[in-house]
């Protein structure tokens, strides 16, 4: 699976070359998020794959980037084709 550091995931943020999906609770989400990203969730997960375009960039974060791995793993092996977790989670962005 492959990883983004914080910095270099700021960088695709800025640029507009990711979509971010965030895979913590719902509560988390609404605290704080990333600009623009996606709460993906198992209530949602199945729309979610099915409207999104599998080709674009996603970077998928947790609270420390260990949950994510599994998140980034489970998308990759359903077709998107670049995707990345990042390291350290929502804690070090």
């Amino acid at each position: 699976m492959k990883t983004i550091s914080v910095g270099a995931a700021k960088e695709m943020l800025e640029k507009g070359e990711a979509i971010f999906v965030d895979v913590r609770d719902p509560g988390s989400y609404r605290e704080d998020h990333i600009p623009g990203a996606v709460l993906v969730s198992d209530v949602n997960v199945d729309d979610f794959m099915a409207s999104t375009d599998k080709t674009q960039t996603h970077i998928v974060y947790c609270y420390h980037g260990i949950n994510s791995l599994g998140g980034a793993a489970y998308f990759e092996e359903n077709g998107f084709r670049d995707v990345f977790s990042m390291d350290g989670g929502f804690s070090a962005w």
